[in-house]
């Protein structure tokens, strides 16, 4: 393990623990623990699992002026934000890519923002550079992030602090637990219903140890954390997402709300607002698609997708063997004329073409908490 790498405040808890330990965006992360990847998938799945996501940026925008101010840099509804709600953004370039994804929650006092692990010094300074004479940006290096993901996950954490049982996906609030003063968002990456805590890094360790102590939760790493949320058709940024694809290509329209749409009230005003509008209005060239393999051999990120005739049409993004749905499963982009559903496409592995079915997505359904 290089010693470059940087630590979150649970390191030492994590090699206590027994973690495997790997680099992941200049931090040394857990990649499994001794149970193994698909002990700690089925305990997200069945039950609950703890992951350290400290790696994670986290910081406020402070000021009046702060979400008319980062509406300037992504295509989200961020003023009509309600207090306690939480949303998924993203940052665009000037050809309507993506320089990142990230959740904003609106609070009393700041709009508290969590950012890509591998982004968040480029993010700091887009923010600091575009917005920050309209609003102070603070960044957050003394928090961290824990992950509490799954079905009894609110059972867990509500033995801390019952309060939590009255969010509701994609909200926040804050809460007292295990002694530390935390800020909660039901909400997460894995297509489970779950919270993520951020807490200061100095009581870090013992709110981890106190929700491993719960009979419900068990730790999971970075290998679960992937298959859990390819299962949930969930985007992972540098790899299906990036400043070469826009939120059309990829399937996040979703995310761009009415008030911001061209005829919208605050359409635009965004880095390559022009480019989104145009691919929203005669459709993108391409696409980004779920694949099921009709064959057991996984598929990996950038493997190549061809049609019948031996014609190049995309690429995969992400792939696995998929612990719940038990296929090889993956995400790609394909030319908009293969992206119909249950299109047949091959993808080419050591030197054989193996069949590939179009899947709508997700491929695990989610089960979020709405209340």
């Amino acid at each position: 393990m290089s010693a470059d790498l940087l630590m979150t405040p649970l390191h030492a808890l994590h090699l206590e623990l027994g973690a495997k330990m790997v680099p992941f965006a200049g931090y040394a992360m857990p990649v499994q623990y001794p149970a193994g990847i698909l002990a700690e998938h089925a305990a997200c799945r069945e039950s609950a699992a703890l992951f350290d996501v400290s790696h994670m940026g986290q910081l406020r925008l402070v000021g009046d002026d702060a979400a008319a101010a980062l509406e300037t840099l992504v295509p989200v509804d961020i003023v009509d934000l309600p207090v306690g709600k939480q949303r998924y953004a993203l940052f665009t370039n000037d050809h309507g890519g993506l320089l990142d994804d990230l959740m904003v929650t609106r609070r009393a006092d700041d709009l508290f923002v969590v950012v890509n692990a591998g982004c968040k010094d480029a993010d700091i300074r887009h923010l600091s550079t575009n917005i920050g004479h309209r609003c102070t940006v603070i960044p957050l290096p003394d928090r961290a992030l824990l992950a509490l993901q799954g079905p009894l996950a609110a059972t867990a954490l509500a033995r801390l602090d019952a309060g939590v049982s009255a969010l509701t996906f994609m909200t926040g609030g804050d809460f007292t637990l295990a002694g530390a003063a935390c800020y909660v968002t039901r909400s997460g990456y894995t297509g489970e219903d779950g919270f993520e805590i951020s807490v200061h890094a100095d009581q870090a360790v013992a709110l981890a140890r106190a929700l491993l102590a719960l009979p419900e939760v068990k730790p999971a790493g970075l290998g679960a954390r992937d298959t859990l949320r390819l299962e949930a058709g969930l985007c992972l940024y540098g790899h299906d997402i990036d400043t070469t694809t826009t939120p059309v290509e990829a399937g996040l329209t979703w995310a761009i709300q009415k008030v911001r749409r061209p005829g919208g009230a605050r359409e635009g005003g965004y880095p390559g607002a022009a480019a989104i509008a145009s691919q929203l209005a005669s459709g993108p060239m391409v696409k980004r698609v779920g694949l099921v393999g009709l064959e057991r051999a996984p598929v990996r990120e950038g493997t190549a997708l061809f049609d019948a005739a031996g014609h190049k049409i995309g690429h995969v993004t992400s792939g696995t063997l998929a612990p719940s749905v038990k296929q090889p499963i993956a995400m790609g982009y394909v030319g908009v004329a293969h992206a119909t559903p249950n299109a047949e496409l091959y993808a080419e592995v050591r030197g054989k073409r193996l069949p590939m079915r179009v899947s709508p997505m997700p491929f695990q359904p989610h089960r979020y908490f709405r209340g």
